[in-house]
Order: structure tokens, then C-alpha cells, then sequence
């Protein structure tokens, strides 16, 4: 079975991410290429306000990654991202082969791939 592309947004403690963004922000890729995935582009989106709290923060980093991982390994994944203490909450989501080079540009150039 062929690898399918996601786009994952991982909100981040704030405090944690500012103290050590390297650290913070490293699990992801260390998580899903321990998965057996490829990483093709992983940034800061934005850090801003929540708009509730999500286990007591009130602040969270957005990163934007876009991966390349089999579709039986995403549950590891998302284990991994409940059980970590500086992942808030995830969000991934399966990408339409016919815009993954548009997004991952779009992504690495710095824009919000919308």
C-alpha cells in the first residue's frame, strides 16, 4: 500500500515551546520518522491566544507539518501526540494527492496553506 501525504497541525505549550522551541517543536519529526514517515516541510505557523483553555493554557504554538507516513501507522502517531505533555492538541488530516505540491510550497515559502 502506498504512502498517503497529511497535513498536521500541533498546537504546542507556549511556555514550554519558548524555553526550548528545538526540543518542543523536535518530537514531532522524531515521532513520525520513528513511525517510518518522511517529513516534507515542519514550521512554526503562529503563537497566539487559544480561544479556550485546553488544559490549563491560555496560549499555544501552531505548527504545520506536512509528512508522508502508511495510513496503519497514523494511530501510533496520535497516541504519542495525547500522551506527550507539550503537544495541547492535533489535528491531521489526509491530503488530496492533486494538491500536495501546492501546499508543501506554500508551506515552505511561509505562507498558511489555505
Amino acid at each position: 500500500m502506498a504512502d498517503s501525504v497529511y497535513e498536521g497541525m500541533f498546537i504546542l505549550d507556549a511556555g514550554r515551546f519558548g524555553r526550548d522551541p528545538e526540543g518542543v517543536a523536535g518530537q514531532i519529526p522524531k515521532m513520525i520518522e520513528g513511525a517510518g514517515g518522511e517529513i516534507l516541510v515542519s514550521r512554526l505557523w503562529e503563537e497566539r491566544r487559544l480561544a479556550y483553555q485546553i488544559k490549563g493554557h491560555r496560549k499555544g504554538a501552531y505548527w504545520l507539518t506536512y509528512f508522508r507516513l502508511p495510513g496503519t501507522k497514523l494511530p501510533e502517531i496520535q497516541r504519542k501526540c495525547r500522551l506527550s505533555d507539550s503537544i495541547l492538541r492535533t489535528l491531521v488530516l489526509k491530503v488530496d494527492p492533486r494538491i500536495v505540491d501546492t501546499l508543501v510550497e506554500n508551506a515552505k515559502a511561509g505562507h498558511s496553506a489555505k
